[in-house]
């Protein structure tokens, strides 16, 4: 059997260094939320696959749903030959939305074609082409996506000239930037460079992911949503991370109360399998005449079995409750750990639900960030048998997407690895 090492090595010289590996690590095999590598090395899995397995690696329910699908058929093009479980799949989730009136859902592939699809239809129900993105975001890695990305490196810097009418203005993050900051920014930008009448769309992610974790203040969210009826803008809320109980909500949003128009959807949503999505208010989804969204993956029937299953295992398992008992867990570890002068300095812990997360400081009681220490750190959790990610705008936020099916057990397997890395770099 290969080892990691000569997998790696097979790697380098097959797969472009443009897409990025966290660990060296190559898995074997997976449950719940344990990873096995080639070599027979357990590892505890707080990457959930980059927020993708909220119900655990291979739950039984959604492989008993993929096998059943796999008996039948596995494509035929929604396009060309519909199929019952994507409409099926669109109507719970239309009873799911997380704004009044009805709903109408479409499905794709990736997280990109989720946000990229909604702006091509707010900017086909407005009739404008602006789009207003916050520092920090991020939506995907496809041309527009990369626009919308609040962040250059490694994102944009590359590719040369994105698609144009994408502004930016910066996200709250409670230290250099308030609410207020963000709102006056917007209208220096509405004042400066496009006019509210010419914006189709502001996106947002109710927590940002790759960003740090950061929480959209509900004061903002409120904000925004006056500031788009006013002025005929659509809100899309950018779910893919944050949604399907991460937060301890069906969706990250909900938590403020503010109703969205557009929803992207993806990750967790089929636990595993490529699947994603935009929910929205009927009237604008049927404002794209017929052909002008879709792809010859989209809403794939292994994937939609996936997350009819999803769904299922959500309720039954009450993992809404479950979100919100993991995440009281883990923000009482990590603040204990913030208040211990023997252990590298960390911030408090921020996020909602079990979506949490904490950053590295420089100093004990400060707030500046140890910038690029995250990577460090992610890399000896993963020599110590975690699975571990950094994220951030400066790169020293660890974030922590355990599988909400993982007992506390398991969850203090992995915090006590973090503990020991602190305390071991303390004294390095």
């Amino acid at each position: 059997m290969a080892t990691n090492k000569d997998l790696l090595n097979r790697r380098t010289h097959a797969v472009p260094r443009g897409v990025a590996t966290s660990t060296p690590v190559f898995a074997d095999r997976a449950e719940n939320a344990e990873l096995w590598d080639v070599e027979g090395k357990r590892y505890v899995d707080f990457a959930g696959g980059i927020a993708v397995l909220n119900v655990g690696h291979r739950h039984p329910k959604v492989m008993d749903a993929v096998k059943k699908q796999l008996d039948r058929f596995t494509h035929t093009a929604f396009q060309v030959s519909a199929y019952e479980p994507y409409i099926e799949l669109a109507e719970k989730l239309n009873a799911r939305a997380p704004f009044s009136g009805d709903a109408k859902t479409i499905f794709f592939t990736t997280g990109g074609e989720a946000t990229e699809n909604a702006v091509k239809i707010a900017r086909a129900a407005t009739g404008r082409n602006g789009v207003i993105a916050f520092c920090g975001g991020f939506h995907g890695r496809t041309l527009l996506a990369s626009a919308l990305t609040g962040k250059v490196l490694p994102y944009k810097a590359p590719f040369g000239t994105l698609p144009g009418e994408v502004y930016h203005i910066p996200f709250p993050d409670n230290h250099d930037i308030t609410v207020e900051d963000s709102l006056k920014m917007l209208n220096f930008l509405f004042a400066a460079d496009i006019s509210p009448n010419n914006v189709a769309a502001i996106i947002i992610e109710p927590v940002q992911g790759e960003g740090g974790f950061r929480v959209a203040p509900t004061a903002l969210l409120k904000q925004l949503r006056a500031i788009c009826d006013q002025h005929g803008i659509k809100l899309i809320a950018d779910e893919v991370q944050s949604g399907f109980a991460r937060t301890g909500k069906l969706f990250g949003i909900e938590h403020s109360g503010v109703e969205p128009d557009l929803v992207c959807i993806a990750k967790s949503l089929a636990g595993g399998f490529p699947l994603s999505g935009v929910i929205g208010r009927a009237e604008l989804m049927d404002s794209v005449p017929p052909g002008g969204l879709g792809g010859t993956y989209a809403g794939a029937p292994l994937g939609c079995a996936a997350g009819l299953a999803v769904l299922d295992i959500i309720e039954e398992e009450k993992l809404l409750d479950r979100a919100n008992n993991m995440g009281e867990r883990l923000k009482a570890r990590i603040a204990s750990w913030h208040k211990r002068t023997d252990m590298l300095p960390i911030s408090m812990p921020r996020g909602l639900g079990a979506m949490v997360a904490f950053d590295i400081l420089e100093r004990h009681a400060g707030v500046e960030q140890r910038k690029g220490f995250g990577s460090k750190l992610c890399a000896r959790a993963c020599e110590k048998g975690l699975i571990l990610l950094a994220c951030g705008v400066q790169g020293a936020t660890i974030r922590i997407l355990t599988p909400l099916t993982a007992s506390d057990e398991l969850v203090d397997e992995g915090l006590d690895i973090i503990e020991q890395i602190l305390l071991e770099e303390a004294k390095a």
